[in-house]
């Protein structure tokens, strides 16, 4: 592929984004001379501008709201983006066209592995039901015996995600379902720019185990309330920070300092 020299986070918003201060540690660590911005996209304007960035040199990542849209915008993806429907890792290859990733189902494994050892024979209560849900579901089919319950404020986009993925996961009206399940998982944006909670804590059982795919300094309020009421809760920034990496080596070609790319954020 072509090496870039400019990379970018596409999204709106992005003014809260860690991901230039981990992606910049990581070519620091490197000695890579390109930099990592985060660039606010209008959402009227988000095909052109990936376009525009395209014909350069340049790569990058995408967030909310654009990672469907930029599935839809590469000429080539890779199995398990097209499996998901949604791209947050894209690049220019050698034969000039624009090619897409999801480093989210690997940065979310991850994430869970690091808290639940061997993720096997789990309910999983999943909130959501858009790109960040399907790459959840995609990590899901890689466990043995796991069967997520689907809850979304639309029920439609629960049923069609579900749809998609019928060997583990179906749709639930009920999310006292989700919030019963060994393993509860928010994939909706809620909490990103306030306090809002994605659903009622006391709901959730204290043997839980709780992910929030959000991250804000300090955590989100729904991680650090879980915590008070004794429940093993974490947010988004370990699946963040492996899916940096994982979309660094994609870049790249060598394996990301995951050290620095921590310390960054510490």
């Amino acid at each position: 592929m072509r090496v870039p020299e400019r990379l970018l986070l596409l999204g709106h918003p992005v003014s809260h984004s860690l991901s230039p201060r981990i992606q910049n540690a990581a070519l620091d660590a490197a000695q890579i001379a390109a930099r990592y911005e985060a660039l606010d996209v209008d959402p009227a304007s988000f095909e052109e501008t990936l376009r525009t960035l395209s014909d350069g040199r340049a790569a990058g990542n995408v967030t909310v709201p654009f990672k469907e849209r930029a599935f839809a915008a590469c000429k080539v993806v890779t199995p398990l983006a097209r499996r998901v429907g949604a791209v947050n890792t894209w690049w220019v290859a050698d034969d000039g066209l624009l090619h897409g990733d999801n480093t989210d189902v690997g940065g979310f494994d991850w994430m869970v592995r690091r808290e639940i050892a061997e993720p096997r024979a789990l309910s999983i209560g999943l909130i959501g039901a858009g790109g960040a849900a399907a790459a959840v579901l995609a990590a899901i089919e890689r466990w043995p015996n796991c069967l997520a319950h689907v809850w979304n404020r639309t029920p439609e986009r629960a049923r069609s995600l579900c749809e998609r993925f019928g060997s583990v996961a179906h749709p639930v009206d009920d999310i006292g379902v989700v919030a019963g399940a060994d393993v509860v998982v928010n994939a909706t944006s809620i909490g990103l720019k306030d306090d809002s909670l994605p659903i009622d804590l006391a709901l959730i059982r204290r043997e839980s185990v709780v992910f929030d795919l959000v991250y804000r300094p300090g955590e989100t309020r729904f991680v650090r309330e879980l915590r008070q009421r004794g429940v093993r809760a974490t947010d988004g920034l370990p699946m963040l920070v492996e899916q940096a990496a994982l979309a660094f080596e994609k870049w790249f070609g060598i394996t990301a300092d995951r050290a620095a790319m921590w310390s960054a954020v510490a």
